[in-house]
């Protein structure tokens, strides 16, 4: 990562987004005031799902002029795991980060990842649940039960050894990001986790990075339709896991 073309793309920001329209240039413009102090080349990319409002115009224009930038508009909704996929890998950076568009964890917080990353790990996902996490607004109840209830099924079904899988902010190593994304199969919110299952298959090092996260409101998460469609997509995980250790 020392050796880098200082004139190449180093960093690349994919925010997935769905009827984001009154909230995605707030979060634009702190992404970019970031990247801002920063002394890499940096792109940001957003991948609008099939939104109903005017998501991908508003992205366009808080963009605009301020950094190298692809909006991406699908015309129908296929769900987080598919848009984090396209943004992936229209990526043109060494390290590519995917963070949800709330910015529920602060762009601020991929110094932490970053750092992770130079220490030679291949994946650097930030976690909720780690001792140094600052958990500055939580969930309410219970989306927080939703969570733990999904964190105890992921580790009795698919994968142990993580303490928080869903956190929307996870960095990679350019190669990492590729690999891992061209086999991913899994289109809505339970993706992350067939990520770290690829992780681990393809012989990845993972750090988990505690960091600082604020609930933001709305969520895109109904309760009782959410936990039974990322119950299917678990399971559908784990077949996925076992066939390819069976090949």
């Amino acid at each position: 990562m020392s050796d880098r073309d200082p004139t190449s793309v180093f960093l690349s920001v994919v925010f997935p987004a769905y009827n984001e329209e009154t909230r995605i240039a707030a979060s634009l413009d702190a992404t970019v005031a970031y990247l801002a102090r920063k002394p890499f080349v940096s792109e940001v990319i957003v991948v609008d799902d099939g939104s109903h409002d005017r998501t991908a115009e508003a992205a366009g224009a808080a963009l605009a002029g301020r950094v190298p930038s692809r909006v991406i508009r699908r015309e129908n909704n296929r769900g987080k795991g598919a848009s984090v996929k396209e943004g992936v890998l229209a990526a043109s950076g060494e390290v590519i980060l995917f963070s949800d568009v709330d910015l529920s964890t602060p762009i601020g917080e991929l110094d932490k990842a970053l750092a992770a990353l130079q220490a030679d790990a291949d994946v650097a996902i930030g976690s909720r649940a780690l001792p140094g996490s600052d958990i500055e607004v939580r969930q309410r109840r219970p989306r927080e039960l939703m969570g733990k209830v999904f964190n105890l099924l992921v580790r009795l079904l698919v994968l142990k050894g993580y303490r928080d899988t869903q956190c929307g902010f996870k960095a990679f190593r350019r190669a990492a990001a590729m690999d891992i994304f061209s086999r991913l199969r899994t289109d809505g919110f339970g993706f992350d986790v067939e990520v770290l299952v690829l992780c681990r298959e393809l012989g990845y090092l993972v750090a988990e990075v505690p960091v600082v996260w604020r609930d933001s409101r709305p969520s895109r998460v109904r309760f009782f339709r959410g936990s039974l469609a990322m119950l299917r997509e678990l399971l559908r995980i784990r077949r996925f896991s076992r066939s390819s250790r069976m090949e």
